[in-house]
This record gives structure tokens, sequence and C-alpha cells, in this order.
């Protein structure tokens, strides 16, 4: 892009954002002669992606600020006027409004909730911070015909972003996204209105308890053995992080209304947009859990447990036999929630007709030899808790299955059908039951997991992530998975490639650039271009299938699979190298 353009585009910016610390940013860069920068700020406009809008904040149009938000809610406002039309003849359309605790985030939020307001959408924004999970549940209690959380999710502090729900309760997906992106691009003028004069209208109503009530309620209603967690609760620690979210509100609250000893970390108690004690506040990262391992290994607690910034991803560790916290896996956690819910409805008589759980296409298959044991379908889907909220919605039109779980690899899970969301607060809850069961069958989460490990066969999972920032970032993604598809490779790891998966063209799978590679063993080799962040990530899901079952047999199985994910992440690093 040359000079020209990109001055063009900055100064039109200038002269539409109403927020002068935004705009003066740019003014900044063009009086510095920053063209590199400014570029990157320009080249593009965000658009929504798996997670709806996401960037960095910032000023220009590849960075999330007021103007960003003001012309996606004026887009989503005249999309939903027009989806809805009686509901708009008659003045009843409404929409839900959440933010966390990143920097901006009630700024935006407000912001968003004044413009649905002055177009005749009634708003319900939270009084504060509140998780993501609660936003979906509000969405379906209020009856709103849509919804905004503000958040960034596990993204570093420099982000925020804003995902766009439907009446369902779920993210929004096809035709929806689209049409709300093509309304957006249309907008010549934003309409907006004070916060006085909504409320004196009635169109905006803050919410708080009148549902945060009724969510911790739901929370606790999924839970199978309340007579279990009211005789044993007390004797069982927990050391819990919200990682400066929005988190320790409601899983305090939840926990403690079971009786858990619940041991918050107090660096990371507060919201704070900031996220000072750590670089990326995401419960996959080990170096963001250190402060809550330091604490839970001092207070010889029975268990971590963690939330990212949202409280939609969920993140645990366990001690072993030493006392040394062993931090789990999003597959190692959804598998032991999975045999744990199967097990729970069967042994109570609770399994509906025709059970079904839905995984990411990017999840362990460990999850697929749980359900045949018990029976119950596994169905796949994209990568984004939406696909999994779309399929469930499905069940409900055609009758085809009941849902009883769902999850994704990125440490989500959804235990209810009242969220159409993953959410890391009804996990934390169906998790603290789960080690009081296995605590009263003799045993550790830990112990367990290696039983499913020797009767199914042993798995091991890795994710490789590279950053590809900047204009040139896109297409040096783009040419890196047109050659994999052109030239993809003949083994991975030493092992043959026996069968692709391109779900561009995959007849059961929404078109999606992803490509996923199949080896002799039964691993899978997943490549997928983020929609929200300039990044690739490749997932290595190996598989040693299932021997005698042995002590010998499972730490033979683990070297194998620590071989054969060494190898195939070599082999991927040929690949990104190659690209660069």
């Amino acid at each position: 892009m040359d000079k020209e353009e990109i001055l063009k585009r900055a100064n039109a910016y200038i002269n539409e954002e109403k927020d002068e610390r935004f705009s003066n940013e740019v003014k900044e860069l063009i009086a510095k002669e920053d063209y590199k920068e400014l570029e990157d700020r320009f080249y593009q406009t965000l658009e929504f992606g798996t997670g709806g809008l996401r960037g960095i904040m910032g000023g220009g149009t590849n960075r999330m600020n007021t103007l960003e938000i003001n012309l996606a809610t004026q887009g989503l406002a005249n999309y939903v006027l027009k989806a809805f039309p009686e509901k708009a003849k008659n003045g009843t359309l409404s929409a839900v409004i959440a933010y966390d605790s990143r920097l901006n985030s009630d700024v935006f939020a407000e912001a968003t909730a004044l413009i649905f307001a002055a177009n005749g959408i009634k708003a319900y924004l939270f009084s504060g911070l509140r998780p993501t999970p609660e936003l979906s549940f509000a969405i379906k209690t209020l009856g709103a015909q849509t919804g905004v959380v503000v958040t960034a999710s596990h993204n570093p502090r420099m982000y925020n972003g804003y995902k766009a729900y439907w009446d369902n309760g779920a993210q929004v997906i096809e035709p929806h996204d689209k049409g709300i992106i093509e309304e957006v691009n249309k907008v010549k003028d934003v309409k907006t209105m004070t916060r006085t004069e909504a409320i004196s209208k009635g169109l905006l109503q803050i919410i708080d308890k009148e549902i945060d009530e009724k969510f911790w309620e739901m929370c606790k209603a999924q839970l199978f053995r309340p007579d279990l967690i009211k005789a044993k609760a007390k004797d069982v620690r927990i050391v819990y992080t919200p990682l400066h979210g929005t988190g320790a509100m409601h899983v305090e609250k939840v926990l403690g209304d079971l009786g858990l000893n619940v041991i918050t970390v107090p660096e990371q108690r507060e919201p704070d947009g900031r996220f000072p004690t750590v670089e990326k506040p995401n419960p996959e990262e080990k170096p963001a859990l250190k402060l809550a391992v330091e604490l839970a290994t001092k207070e010889k607690a029975d268990g971590l447990m963690a939330t990212d910034p949202d409280a939609d991803r969920f993140g645990t560790a366990f001690p072993d036999k030493d006392g040394n916290f062993v931090l789990l896996s999003g597959n190692q956690m959804g598998a032991l929630l999975m045999d744990y819910v199967l097990l729970s409805r069967k042994e109570l008589g609770k399994m509906p007709a025709n059970p079904a759980i839905i995984r990411s296409i990017v999840t362990s298959p460990f999850g697929d030899y749980i359900c045949k044991k018990y029976g119950v379908t596994m169905l796949e889907c994209l990568t984004g808790f939406k696909w999994i909220a779309a399929i469930e919605d499905s069940f409900e039109k055609d009758g085809s299955y009941n849902y009883v779980f769902g999850l994704e690899e990125s440490y989500g899970y959804k235990v209810e059908k009242e969220v159409m969301d993953k959410d890391g607060v009804s996990a934390a809850a169906m998790c603290a039951e789960m080690i009081l069961y296995w605590r009263s069958q003799g045993k550790s989460l830990l112990e367990h997991l290696d039983e499913l490990y020797k009767e199914f066969g042993y798995f091991e999972d890795r994710a490789i992530s590279q950053n590809f920032p900047g204009a040139s970032g896109g297409e040096t993604m783009k040419n890196m998975m047109a050659s994999m598809r052109a030239n993809p490779p003949a083994a991975l790891g030493g092992e043959k490639v026996v069968k692709i998966r391109d779900c561009m063209n995959d007849p059961n799978l929404p078109k999606s650039n992803v490509l996923q590679f199949y080896l002799e063993s039964g691993t899978i080799v997943s490549a997928r271009p983020s929609g929200t962040e300039p990044k690739i990530k490749f997932y290595i899901n190996s598989m040693v299938p299932a021997g005698d079952g042995s002590d010998a047999w499972f730490a033979d199985a683990k070297k194998k699979a620590a071989a054969l994910c060494d190898g195939i992440s070599s082999d991927i690093q040929k690949i990104i190298d190659a690209a660069k």
C-alpha cells in the first residue's frame, strides 16, 4: 500500500473517530511519518472471525477502538432490525451487553448499549464486569434477540474484542456473521443518545443480581451428587485464580455455596486490564499459573483451578503422589469431565435417549473411545464453541440427539444447556464434584486419568503456534496453506500420511481453511490459521493404541508418543521455516 493511500485512510479515520485518545494516536504517527506502523493500522478493516471482532487497541481501522465498536454496533443493530421485523415494528427488540476487565471494556460496552438504545432496541447493560457465559445465559433468560460481550478472552493485555451473539444465546454464525459485516460496511451514520435519555425512555436497563443469582443456581443445578458434596466438600481445598478477570465473583460464590474451601490467589484476584502478574492471562500457558501453583503447593491443596479474563476457559492442575502439581491439558480435563458426566448419567439413570457429545475437529479423539464405551454418539464441528452451539441448537429443531456435553481442546467445556458457549464457572463446579467422587472411590483424578489411558490407549497432544504479523503476514499464511494443499507431506514424524482431510471441501462441515493429516497410528495433525489473530496453529493429537494395560505398556506408550510428537514438531517447523 503506497503512502498516498495510507494517508487517505488515516485522515478519513481521524475525521470519523470521535474519541480523541485514538484519533490523536494516528495524528502522532502521521507527524512522525511512521508509515510502517500506519500501514499495519490501515491495510485492512477488522472483520468477524471465529471469536467475533478482535484486535490490538489503538487508532486505525485494523485496531480496536471506539469508532470500530460504533460501526460494528450500528451494523449489528441494522441487521437485527431487519431480521426481526415484527418485533422492530412493535418495539420489543432487546439486546444484552456485558464486558470484562480489559482496558476500555466498560467504555466500549456503554457505547454499544447507547447505540442499541438509539435504534429502538432496549439494552440490558450489566452494572459491572461479568463473564462471557453469563452473557449467553442472560440472552436466553431475558429473551433478547442479540447480545454483545466486550472481551478479548485470553489474549495479551494490548488486545480487546467484541463478540456478537444471537437470540439462541450463541455467537453469530453464517449467515448472520456475513450479514452483519455487510451492514457494517454500509454504515454512514451512527445513532446514539445519552445514558440519561436512554434510561428515561426505558431503552437502557442496568442488570446485576437478578441475573447473577439465577446463573449461580443454574451452575449448581448441573451437579449429580449433592449429598456427596454436602457430606465431603469441607474436606477439599481448592486454590483458584481468575487471572485478574471476571471469574472470582462467580467461582468463589458457586464453590463457596457448595461448601468447598476456596483459596484465591491474592495477587490475581482483583480485576485489572493491565494483567500485572502475567504476560498472557491464559490458563493454557504454564507461566500464567506460576503464582497459583506456588500457593497450591504451600497450602497442600487438593486441586488448582483457573479461569481466563472472561471466565469461559477453565484450566486445572492436581498434585501427584509426591505433591508436585501437574497441569492438565484441555484434552485431558475434557476426557475426565466427559467420562464423569457419562458415568454419572448411567449410574443415576439420567442418560437421555440418543445422547450426543460434540467436540471440535482439533480436539483429541480420546473422547471418542470413551463415548463408544457408553454408547454415546460423538459429533465433530469446526473450531469455536459457536459451532458446538449450532449443532446443539439443531438437536432442538430436529430431535435427532440429546446434548450431554461439549468440549474444545482450548480449555473449553459446556455441561449445561442454559448457556450456549463454553463456561468456566459450571466446569469448576463439575470438576469439584468429580474430585470428591473419585476420592470416594479411593482415587485421585490423576490416577483415574491413567486408568483411562490404560483402557483406551495413550494420547499426547501438542500445539505449535507461529505468528505472522503485519500486512505481509496474512499472505504468508495463505501461501503456506496453499503449498500444503498442492504438495502435502507424505509422512510426518516418520509415520506415513494415510488420509488428508481438507475442510474447504468436506461435505460434513461448513467451509473452513483447515487441513488435517491422518497418520498410520491414528495420530492426527491439523493446520489452522487463526480467524482472529495473525497466526497459524498446528495441532498434534498423537495416539498409541491400547495394549495390555500394564505399567510397562504405559511407560512404553508414553515414550513412543513423546518421540512421535518430537518428530512431527520437527517436520512442522521445517514447513514454517520454508514459508518465512
